[in-house]
Formats: C-alpha cells, structure tokens, sequence
C-alpha cells in the first residue's frame, strides 16, 4: 500500500530549483526514503521528466559502496550530465558518502542540478544538520503519520482510529501491521534495535541502562512539567542512583537531537518573556512512547495532549507552553497571586493560536476551569478547547472556540 504524503510532497515541489540542497529530515522510519524514492520520483516521471535525468543512490546498498568515495561519486554524477536539462539527485543514507558535506557542496556548483538527500542514522538526523551544507541547505522535516493521513486507509470507524492512534502512533511501518501483536513487537524492536542505539553510538553514551531509564522517565511525564534536577532528585530516591542534572540535560539533547522528544518551553503571555525551567516534552510517536512504558501507562488526558501538539508542529506553528499571571481574592477575601496554564501558545509568523487540551466537559465548572486563562488574554487573537468527545464546534460568549477533536485533527 502507498500512504500518499501530499503535504511533505507539496513542499518538494514547492522547493525544486530553489538553489539549496533539500534536506529530509526526521525521526528514523517516519517515511523520509519513501517520500523522495518513490512518492517524489514518480511525481516527476509524471510530469515528463525523462529517467535519465534523475540520478539516484542508494549508499546502504552494498552494490554501491565503492560509490561510498568522494571522487568516485561525484565523478559518476559527472559522467551522466549530458546536457543543460535539469538533473534531479536522490539520495540515500547520504551520510555513508565519505565527506559528503563537501560532495554536496561541490555539486551545487553544477548550475542545472537539484539536490535531494535524506539519512537515518542519528548524525545525519541530528536538528543542526543544515549548518553543515553552510547556509545552503532547505530542511524538509518529516513526521510521523498523522491522524488524517492514517484515516486514509485505516478500515474502522474515526473513534477507532483515534484510540489505535493514541496507542500505536503513526509510524508508518508500524500502522501497516495486519495486527496489534504485530504492532507492538515492531514499536519495541525499533525502540531497542534502532533508536536506542543510535542514540548510545552517536553520543558514546556508557551508562545505556540510565539514558533508557531517563526516556522512560520522560515518557511517563509527558504534559507535566519537570527539569534535569527533578528527574536527578527522582534517580535518587526512586532508583537509589547518583546522576547529575548536567548529565541528564546532556542526555535529553540527545533524544531531542534525533528527533525523538521535543522540548517546550514555558512563556509568560501577558509579560512577553520566556521562563526558565521546568519544561515540558512531547514524544514526536506515542506508539514508542507507549512502547517505552509496556503500553501501561495509556492515560487518554496526556497522550491526547500529546497529539495535539504533534498536530500543532505538523501544521508548521511554534508551539510553547502559555504561563498567565493573575492576582485574585479568595472567599475570604485574602489577596491571592498565581499562574494559570494555557496548554499551547502557537506561533506561525504573525499569527497566533491558544490552544487548551480537554478530554471532557462535564459541567459548567469545568468548562470554567479549562477556560479561566484563556478568558484572561486580551491580544484579541483566536482561543480554542480542543475536546476529547463529540462536542459540536461553537464559541462562547468570549469568543472561545469549542471543537471535538476529530474535527480539529481532520481539518
């Protein structure tokens, strides 16, 4: 089966030609060779692009590893220009290609070539890799299947859908399994055998039993907010371990470096300023999130969170955790000062969206409760409940906007 990924195609087409080399990125088996071997070239063929003009490599293949030497490859590619058409370069596991930063960049000199290139190891993965094509790299980062993308082909009714996604994310090769067996052992094959390790050989890591430990610490507190020193305090007393804060931090950076966890920082709306720690991170797949944790820990409330993040950095926002400040009386009459959360405060350019994540609204003073901060922002710019039921989409007399969330991720 061919899982179409218009949007990630869309952005291809929409940067052929531009001057840079076009990065794909993302966390390893989200689709990334997929998309430019066959989505991508098929596109063009299409458009009537002749196959000679599409020079492709795939470096993992051992029939071309002798194409692994810097001069032997850009030779090759030298070799099939053959006139001042357009040549378009696929390539694959770019990083086995020995300097490959200077291959690439040398190409770009050819004046008729548009390159594409994608890795799955962790260096090549790694979020700063656009510094090393100097300025002249388009990163392209790709995610795992969203919610619409997996109702494309999943056989079942959406309320079915939302729970096999909530449990086993989007991976495509893992959403693809005839089974739930099947799923699972895939989630946590990959978790071990692939991500783990890629992590452990990038960094050099020594003490694999702690980093695991650390991300399923992390797994186990997504939407709550925690730092380095906590998680250390918690190695402490929970795990009779000493590990410093520093090596933790050093630690969650490489999970965020390899795209597997991001990190949300905590912004004051009304002061306009960011906070420091605690933060909060999100698992870019809760099928390995799950996986982390045996699938014990399926708490809807948090793994809802959860997506709507993910659907919020799939639609190209910002995201950050919203902190506004508020001094109030209590019954008494006792003057109070405090913080109220908005679960998301999302940035694209010059706009913005508060977004509060609620699995259900019982009651008049839930909805009071959920909706407190954002009723205490005045910018003017849109506010949205996202619920976890089949609320029918409305605003309030504040102009808060109440949508279900099959509507919100189907749009």
């Amino acid at each position: 089966m061919i899982i179409e990924r218009n949007k990630y195609l869309s952005r291809l087409l929409d940067s052929r030609l531009n001057g840079l080399v076009k990065i794909v990125t993302g966390i390893r088996r989200s689709g990334k060779s997929f998309l430019l071997f066959n989505i991508f070239k098929q596109r063009l063929l299409n458009e009537g692009v002749d196959a000679g003009h599409i020079i492709e490599m795939q470096f993992d293949d051992f029939a071309n590893k002798r194409y692994r030497v810097p001069e032997v490859f850009y030779n090759y590619v030298k070799e099939r220009i053959k006139d001042g058409r357009v040549y378009y370069i696929i390539l694959d596991e770019v990083q086995l290609l020995g300097d490959f930063e200077d291959v690439l960049n040398g190409l770009m000199h050819i004046e008729n070539v548009d390159i594409y290139v994608t890795g799955s190891n962790a260096r090549f993965l790694s979020k700063d890799i656009v510094t090393e094509f100097r300025g002249r790299g388009l990163q392209i980062h790709i995610s795992p299947l969203s919610f619409a993308e997996l109702m494309t082909f999943y056989n079942g009714s959406k309320e079915d859908a939302l729970e096999h996604y909530l449990r086993y994310g989007g991976l495509p090769q893992v959403a693809l399994q005839p089974n739930d067996e099947y799923r699972s052992t895939v989630l946590k094959d990959l978790l071990k055998e692939t991500y783990i390790i890629d992590i452990l050989e990038r960094n050099r890591v020594k003490n694999s039993a702690e980093l695991e430990e650390l991300l399923a610490m992390l797994a186990s507190v997504i939407g709550g907010l925690t730092n380095p020193q906590k998680l250390s305090n918690t190695f402490k007393t929970v795990k009779n371990v000493s590990i410093g804060a520093p090596t933790l931090k050093s630690y969650i950076d490489y999970f965020c470096d390899a795209f597997l966890v991001e990190q949300v920082n905590r912004y004051d709306v009304k002061g306009k300023r960011y906070i420091g720690t605690p933060l909060k991170y999100y698992f870019s797949d809760l099928g390995l999130r799950n996986a982390l944790l045996n699938f014990r820990q399926v708490e809807k409330t948090h793994l809802m969170e959860n997506l709507i993040y993910n659907e919020l950095r799939g639609r190209g926002y910002n995201v950050d955790v919203g902190v506004v400040p508020y001094n109030g009386k209590n019954a008494q009459g006792v003057s109070f000062r405090t913080q109220l959360e908005v679960d998301f405060v999302c940035n694209k350019g010059s706009q913005r969206l508060y977004v509060q994540s609620a699995l259900a609204l019982p009651t008049q003073e839930k909805i009071n409760q959920e909706t407190n901060s954002l009723r205490r922002i005045d910018d003017g710019f849109p506010k949205m409940v996202v619920v976890g039921d089949h609320t029918i989409g409305s605003h309030d007399e504040n102009g808060i906007l109440f949508i279900n969330i099959y509507d919100f991720l189907m749009q």
